[in-house]
């Protein structure tokens, strides 16, 4: 077996289920818009703007760090905005040998110049779709309900979410600051997207406890749990997610970043891992969290000593969670089983 170094842990191939789209928007990006709209900003060169869009070593916590997405969304308006920020996700994603990608982003918060859910759902669709063309990443995406949103910004939401499925949408969310909005708050929302046969993921388990994940399960009809670190709090609700092999969406960097866990010696994936629990590895916020999801996998190397075989198993349990329909799911994990074969025998 070669050494899992950065090299080889880059040539592993990958899956991201649970990445922001505005959280993910190169500095670089962020200059060039302001420029095509005459808008301002504190900084013209993207070393400059790092302290506005990344979060800081000293983060105190999820509120703190969601801080950072208030300063890109007001670029993030109109048509080619989000049509280029979509398309330049695939491609940072691509670099990073990312087979398949589920980017999500709450529609409602991108509508100041005019564009309606429907319309901001779309042309992120379009640049996934584009991007796709160009670098031969598979890319879906999620729409967001937001906690803090009323019932009728949320609905709209999925609504036009089901318009879309099966046309780039794959499926919906429910993300903000969950220890003020427990998820048991939107159960009417979310009635409206099972009956939208709308696959559901929930943020959960990040900000707030096990119960939390309980509630987004057996209330919300989550099939998968956006984070869900601090499951082992209730190890009734753990059984639940063990035996009904309901994947976690692991962002290691930034479940340490947002306070969800304390340290990396706290972090409790490798304990999860060993008893049975599906866990996916994935990268939350490129630009937030100054991450890729190559170093999302050095992270649980050099922490935890995962060993190439469980890394495939990682990788596998992305694939095999992935939100797309039966056969289509299956073509994917037949890729990324072949792939993952290609990379263990190029030692």
């Amino acid at each position: 077996m070669s050494e899992l170094n950065e090299s080889r842990l880059l040539a592993m191939p990958k899956v991201d289920l649970h990445v922001h789209l505005d959280g993910s928007v190169k500095p670089e990006t962020v200059i060039d818009l302001a420029k095509r709209e005459g808008m301002a900003l504190p900084a013209w060169d993207a070393a400059g703007l790092t302290r506005y869009m990344k979060v800081e070593r000293d983060c105190a916590s999820l509120k703190q760090y969601l801080e950072k997405f208030h300063f890109v969304g007001a670029f993030l308006h109109t048509p080619y905005a989000l049509e280029r920020v979509a398309y330049e996700l695939v491609e940072q994603s691509a670099a990073h040998r990312c087979r398949y990608i589920e980017v999500r982003f709450a529609p409602q918060l991108h509508r100041e110049r005019g564009l309606s859910v429907r319309d901001a759902i779309r042309h992120v669709v379009e640049g996934l779709q584009r991007g796709e063309q160009a670098f031969k990443v598979k890319a879906r995406c999620i729409a967001i309900c937001l906690r803090g949103h009323d019932k009728v910004q949320n609905v709209e939401v999925i609504r036009a979410a089901a318009e879309f499925l099966g046309k780039g949408i794959v499926a919906v969310d429910l993300a903000g600051a969950e220890a003020a909005y427990p998820p048991g708050l939107y159960e009417e929302e979310f009635r409206l997207a099972r009956k939208l046969n709308l696959p559901v993921t929930i943020h959960a388990g990040e900000a707030g406890g096990a119960d939390n994940v309980e509630i987004a399960i057996t209330v919300l009809g989550a099939s998968r749990i956006g984070h869900g670190v601090r499951l082992k709090e209730d190890m009734n609700v753990f059984g639940i997610v063990r035996d009904r092999r309901i994947p976690l969406e692991f962002c290691p960097n930034s479940n340490i970043q947002t306070k969800a866990v304390s340290s990396w010696e706290n972090y409790p994936i490798r304990d999860y891992f060993q008893q049975g629990i599906t866990i996916t590895i994935n990268t939350d916020n490129l630009t937030v969290s100054d991450t890729t999801i190559t170093k999302e996998f050095a992270a649980i190397v050099a922490h935890f000593s995962f060993t190439e075989d469980e890394l495939c198993q990682l990788v596998r349990n992305g694939a095999q969670a992935a939100f797309l329909p039966p056969a289509e799911k299956q073509k994917l994990i037949s890729e990324i089983d072949d792939a993952l074969k290609a990379w263990v025998s190029d030692e």
